[in-house]
């Protein structure tokens, strides 16, 4: 079997995001779709001795209420970048592995800067990706072109002009899927569980859904056991 997933680019995203890509054959970031404000495509959080923080990148959308996620534009105007950047090294100073991530973290924050978010989300995510040794290989909604409904009839269309038989998706989809049109297609229709160890995080309490970083930062080279192969492992 051949399989896809697919999901709407995020900001730094939490593991379940590489969890889902790792078990694909081919990701399809979901860029063709209504921009939403407030939402993962533009925030993540990190755990703080304060408590959850929400790390934002401004976007602009004034007058874009009908934008869609690969039309949105970073607002420049704005020295977010920096900001992140002293905010995650301050935070992690205590982080066992910070300092492996130095590259990372100039990479992101302070060699260049970002005008699209979705080339943004997308280029980090697939560095993390390589940090992780997921191969998954890459493509976009946009360059795909594909027209359909919500209750599952593009992902079908998507699926065949990959050359997919298996599509992965997330459970928050089981509300919106025509299963049925999946199985009239010769497609398998399966959804993730989020289900992961736990591991030393500097802040209590425990809290799963956090960036990715925070899981580098603390785990280094242990990472990937903390998203699919402790599974191998029991």
């Amino acid at each position: 079997m051949k399989t896809a997933a697919m999901l709407q680019s995020n900001y730094i995203p939490w593991k379940g995001v590489f969890d889902l890509i790792h078990r694909a054959d081919v990701f399809v970031f979901y860029d063709d779709v209504q921009f939403t404000k407030k939402d993962w495509r533009s925030r993540n959080v990190i755990p703080t001795a304060n408590g959850d923080l929400w790390l934002t990148v401004p976007v602009l959308t004034k007058g874009k209420r009908e934008q869609l996620i690969y039309e949105a534009m970073i607002d420049t105007s704005v020295d977010w970048q920096s900001k992140h950047y002293k905010t995650l090294t301050l935070n992690y100073a205590k982080a066992p592995y910070i300092k492996e991530y130095t590259g990372l973290l100039h990479d992101f924050y302070l060699n260049r800067q970002w005008e699209n978010l979705s080339e943004m989300n997308m280029y980090m995510t697939g560095y993390i990706c390589d940090i992780l040794g997921i191969k998954t290989e890459f493509t976009t909604s946009q360059q795909l072109n594909i027209s359909g409904s919500k209750d599952g009839e593009k992902v079908i269309k998507i699926c065949k002009v990959l050359g997919c038989d298996r599509f992965i998706n997330g459970p928050a989809s089981k509300a919106f899927m025509d299963e049925s049109k999946f199985k009239e297609n010769n497609i398998t229709l399966e959804y993730i569980e989020y289900e992961y160890p736990e591991y030393r995080q500097l802040y209590e309490p425990f809290n799963h859904y956090v960036s990715i970083l925070d899981l580098l930062f603390m785990t280094g080279p242990a990472a990937p056991y903390y998203i699919y192969d402790w599974k191998n492992k029991i």
